[in-house]
């Protein structure tokens, strides 16, 4: 089949069942950028996802329903939140349309003539992968990317790039109801970060070696002159390299002798020093705290060398980073009360968040408000280290909604400093009352919280 003929056998138009999850509304938007017409239907269609979607053009249907198909749909993508018995899911299938998975799709129209630099790990993915695409971008690269956040130096989750270079957030959940891989395994690396592995994802996954399997999967699908990237103290990515690697790995430290470590100038992360292979490079000085923001910056440098980017140049570019949203963004500083939008899912990102904090405002009161959200958290697998996560925070808030699946009182049998509220109102009361002297209130929710950053700000 010549080129021009299988262009012609492309999709017109593509209908995508999850449309404003962070994944599948960049797909929408590097589907419209390629020519395509886009629909999609959510059962949560709001903004900022549905603005960005709307104003290029793409249909939004608010609820999953059959009807919506009437468009006559030449391809369904669906997102992996997609599970049989949901009525449109239904619809695709007793009519016989054609589907696939997001990952799939992004990895035969996309990314097959790309060279693709991925950030996989339990956490920062996110971050780094924002990182990275600067770091591209201000090097005059023009990268294509899809990350799982708004990169504030972008102002958009996705788009298609100006040239050969793709960085894409790697991520080990699942790819569909039908297709239960990795969504990393389908993009075919030439450049990896590995950032972390810790068990995550208990909906899925069983245990931590399910998740090993997983990213092992991934590593058998890098070449051979492709390149890894992994700190030298996560022993679980250790253990993935060494149940077999035919790709050149280099491994990032903190103070500590490895090709690539930091020498921190600063103890809260905000300045440290790029070493490789003995050479000092140049000072990172940013906006950023906490050792996990270091490492995230040290693998998107080794990452951008990879591609011919000198360090000197990516430590340039880390200097002007604007971070993610909602990755520790300051929404309001009232009357000496700092409060951040935290996009937390994990304890152990909310040890990292909270230490990094810590070392940045010293002895100033730090109170943590926590909505256990992901699907591990509300299944009560972190009990124990989801406590002592909160250790740094003078006090931490948790909420225990109607509908948690587990009793939360069990938190305060690890950690003395929590306190446990079932509403949004009792919250906000507490944090009236603690609202004196410099304090930071770090609110961690990876959902909206019932909009109680709205009602925090008002109040305050």
């Amino acid at each position: 089949m010549s080129e021009n003929e299988s262009n012609k056998s492309q999709p017109i138009h593509i209908h995508i069942l999850g449309i404003c999850g962070t994944f599948m509304g960049g797909l929408a938007l590097i589907a419209r950028e390629l020519g395509y017409k886009v629909s999609g239907s959510d059962q949560n269609v709001y903004p900022p996802m549905s603005t960005q979607l709307e104003e290029q053009g793409i249909q939004l249907m608010n609820g999953y329903k059959a009807e919506n198909l009437n468009c006559k749909p030449d391809l369904v993508v669906i997102g992996n939140a997609m599970s049989r018995g949901n009525e449109e899911v239904e619809a695709v299938l007793n009519q016989g349309l054609k589907y696939i998975s997001g990952p799939q799709w992004l990895s035969e129209h996309v990314l097959q003539d790309k060279w693709v630099l991925g950030v996989a790990g339990t956490h920062g993915k996110t971050t780094t992968s924002s990182m990275l695409a600067w770091v591209l971008e201000y090097q005059g690269f023009k990268p294509g990317f899809l990350i799982g956040g708004i990169p504030l130096n972008f102002g958009l989750s996705a788009r298609l790039g100006e040239t050969d270079f793709f960085v894409i957030e790697a991520d080990e959940y699942d790819s569909a109801f039908f297709d239960k891989r990795s969504k990393f395994v389908h993009y075919l690396p030439r450049t990896v970060i590995l950032n972390n592995l810790e068990f995550d994802h208990a909906d899925i996954f069983d245990d931590l070696d399910a998740i090993k399997k997983q990213f092992h999967h991934l590593v058998r699908t890098i070449p051979g002159d492709g390149l890894i990237i992994a700190p030298e103290v996560d022993q679980n990515i250790t253990d993935v390299l060494h149940m077999g690697c035919w790709t050149p790995v280099v491994k990032t430290a903190i103070n500590s002798d490895a090709p690539w470590y930091a020498q921190l100038n600063k103890p809260d992360g905000s300045e440290y020093t790029v070493v490789c292979n003995g050479e000092e490079h140049g000072v990172v000085d940013w906006s950023l705290t906490g050792d996990h923001n270091v490492y995230n910056g040290m693998a998107a440098i080794a990452a951008a060398k990879h591609i011919g980017i000198l360090p000197a140049d990516a430590i340039n570019a880390l200097k002007k980073f604007k971070n993610v949203k909602r990755r520790m963004e300051m929404i309001a500083n009232i009357n000496g009360v700092t409060i951040y939008d935290d996009f937390a899912h994990h304890p152990t990102a909310i040890q990292m968040t909270l230490e990094g904090l810590r070392k940045k405002v010293g002895s100033e009161k730090i109170i943590a408000i926590v909505e256990p959200r992901s699907n591990t958290m509300r299944m009560g697998v972190h009990t124990q280290s989801l406590a002592e996560s909160l250790n740094t925070a003078d006090i931490a808030i948790v909420y225990q909604p109607d509908n948690l699946d587990w009793d939360l009182s069990a938190l305060k049998k690890y950690n003395e400093n929590i306190k446990i509220y079932s509403t949004l109102d009792a919250i906000i009361d507490k944090l009236k009352a603690e609202s004196n002297g410099e304090s930071h209130f770090v609110l961690m929710s990876n959902g909206s919280f019932g909009g109680i950053y709205q009602r925090l700000k008002k109040e305050l």
